[in-house]
């Protein structure tokens, strides 16, 4: 479960805005940096639904994460409803200057909020005219992380198919070249997760972050490149056979 402290300001990026309905695109740097609600999408799986974030999440979420606190030893996750309201507008101040693509992770088989999860650290880089790339409409590279589950959806499939929803957004529809994660170095069962799914361990970036507890955090880097995304979709693909899908 991997992640930063909150909350913080968000980090005002390069602008981007969709050109498509439910697509989140980049345009060029001279343009206004936002992202509009309406163009926000939504990942559906067969066991999961990632859900635009908003304020109808904050009891949901609030529920979540109250089974099990201590489950959330190093991850930034809301206590009650007063810290899930604070959490909440906090993203959507991100998703607002367009440095987030925030999701709440909506179990189907119950309809039940059990967990979040989010893109940022969303990066369009500036390639030089006359290169293929430039131009390019969609982000070259991006961060998955702020994930957390409820007690109960632990081991339940709902990670690996969040996973595979995502990965496969970032790198077939916005046609990225890396993902990222990072997790505190100290989460030993992040850093598993990450490496089962086929994540590449690049090192520890020494005082990366402010962790859950408010210590300067060791984080360890890992990603996913474009050309070994084929790959993990068949391993992550495979993991979550494992799992029946959810009746409806």
């Amino acid at each position: 479960m991997a992640g930063s402290a909150w909350p913080i300001q968000p980090r005002v990026e390069k602008p981007f805005v969709s050109k498509r309905p439910r697509t989140i695109a980049f345009h060029r740097p001279h343009t206004a940096y936002w992202i509009d609600a309406a163009q926000t999408f939504t990942l559906q799986g067969n066991h999961i639904c990632l859900e635009p974030l908003d304020h109808h999440h904050i009891d949901g979420l609030a529920a979540a994460s109250s089974a099990d606190p201590a489950l959330y030893r190093w991850s930034p996750v809301p206590q009650g409803k007063v810290e899930a309201t604070k959490y909440v507008e906090t993203v959507l101040a991100w998703r607002d200057a367009g440095t987030a693509v925030p999701f709440a992770i909506l179990r189907l088989r119950d309809k039940t909020i059990i967990g979040s999860t989010r893109f940022w650290n969303i990066e369009r880089w500036n390639w030089p005219a006359g290169h293929a790339s430039h131009g390019r409409s969609t982000p070259d590279a991006c961060e998955i992380g702020y994930t957390w589950f409820a007690n109960d959806a632990i081991r339940s499939g709902a990670n690996t198919e969040a996973k595979l929803l995502m990965l496969t957004h970032a790198f077939e529809d916005w046609q990225v070249l890396r993902v990222c994660f990072h997790t505190d170095s100290r989460n030993e069962r992040s850093r598993a997760a990450l490496e089962r799914i086929g994540g590449k361990f690049e090192g520890i970036l020494r005082a990366h972050r402010m962790a859950a507890d408010f210590i300067p955090r060791d984080s360890c880097r890992y990603s996913i490149l474009a050309s070994e995304w084929p790959g993990v979709k068949e391993r992550l693909t495979a993991l979550l056979s494992r799992y029946p899908a959810a009746k409806r």
